[in-house]
């Protein structure tokens, strides 16, 4: 998989919870034009996008800031983690609860609370840019 895409409102936002969370920016980058209109199947497209990479340069979340046409916002706003279709990127991190609090202020919100599996990880949903469920796992055993 090279990556996963998230539509958000405010992309320097959203780069800076990404940020905080570990990943790194691997570039910026301005959309537009015939191949990206065939592409994606939008007229006049026009966006940009921030690749951001996670520490072990595997994997990358895309953020897209849609500036024409401009984002629609899905239905239910928010929707509970149980919703059908992609809603949930998971991360490992270090440190559950110090990276809860540098979340924090970029306005994420537990969805529950810090849970622990057996001996194994500490385990939390929280809601991200765009609404979107950010799950973060602890490895402890």
């Amino acid at each position: 998989m090279d990556n996963v895409a998230v539509v958000v409102d405010d992309l320097d936002a959203a780069i800076a919870f990404f940020t905080d969370l570990g990943l790194a920016l691997g570039g910026r980058s301005s959309i537009e034009g015939p191949w990206a209109d065939d592409t994606v199947g939008l007229h006049g497209l026009r966006s940009e996008i921030a690749m951001m990479r996670t520490p072990d340069g595997h994997s990358q979340v895309e953020l897209t800031k849609y500036h024409a046409p401009a984002a629609l916002s899905g239905e239910p706003e928010n929707p509970p983690p149980n919703t059908l279709g992609l809603h949930r990127i998971m991360f490992t991190v270090d440190d559950i609860d110090d990276t809860i609090a540098r979340l924090r202020v970029h306005g994420a919100e537990l969805l529950g609370t810090v849970a622990q599996y057996e001996t194994f990880y500490r385990l939390c949903y929280l809601r991200g840019p765009a609404g979107i469920i950010v799950a973060l796992a602890e490895q402890i055993g």
